[in-house]
């Protein structure tokens, strides 16, 4: 580590007590510790990130700072969350199917993680189906005849929700609650995510999943 030698002239009229106000004027984030010397009578005082005769005294030891935490993706094909490793199986035809129908990969890696957490054999109490847990009316209304091929069930599911991002003018959220609800439910909630929690819950992962 490179040593550095900092002199404070009596400009920053330093005295002891005041001594920290110092560090503003120095880079710890490239040293980590500070050692100081005695104020002179002139009141200017040596700072460094090695102890020495003349910088005796250690003012800062060492921060130890936390991982950084990741950017947060926006709709890249990445997510904030950890996949499980059938997701990276997934992705070519994830993305494949993103580009065939306009979508964003992210939006659909976002939908698919608060689903089905990437498990293609996933059915809900309800009935939904599959990765992207298509109800049966909806994989034939987007002509699915089995929801359980994992290909067909994200297209059906992606061209849902671009349908509805479509309906509901870009409103991104409101394309969410209308995937979980219905888009009639949100209609009736008068453009609004409806006050089910189970629906408010899920726009809200899916927004974070993002």
């Amino acid at each position: 580590m490179q040593r550095m030698l900092y002199s404070l002239t009596p400009f920053h009229r330093l005295r002891r007590p005041s001594v920290l106000g110092a560090v503003m004027a120095f880079p710890l984030c490239a040293i980590g510790q500070v050692y100081v010397s005695e104020a002179s009578a002139s009141g200017a005082i040596v700072l460094s990130n090695f102890q020495s005769d003349q910088t005796p005294v250690l003012l800062l030891a060492p921060v130890i700072e936390p991982p950084s935490a990741k950017p947060m993706a926006s709709l890249g094909t990445s997510s904030v969350h950890a996949m499980p490793a059938r997701a990276a199986k997934l992705r070519p035809m994830i993305d494949g199917v993103a580009n065939s129908v306009k979508l964003a990969p992210g939006l659909i890696n976002a939908v698919i993680s608060a689903e089905s957490n990437y498990d293609a054999r996933a059915v809900s109490p309800r009935g939904a189906i599959g990765l992207m847990q298509l109800m049966p009316a909806t994989a034939k209304r987007f002509g699915v005849t089995n929801p359980f091929v994992e290909r067909d069930n994200v297209y059906a599911g992606a061209s849902y929700l671009k349908w509805l991002l479509d309906f509901f003018e870009g409103d991104l959220e409101l394309a969410l609650a209308g995937y979980n609800a219905g888009e009639q439910a949100v209609m009736k909630a008068g453009r609004k995510i409806p006050q089910y929690p189970e629906t408010q819950a899920y726009v809200r992962r899916v927004m974070a999943n993002l």
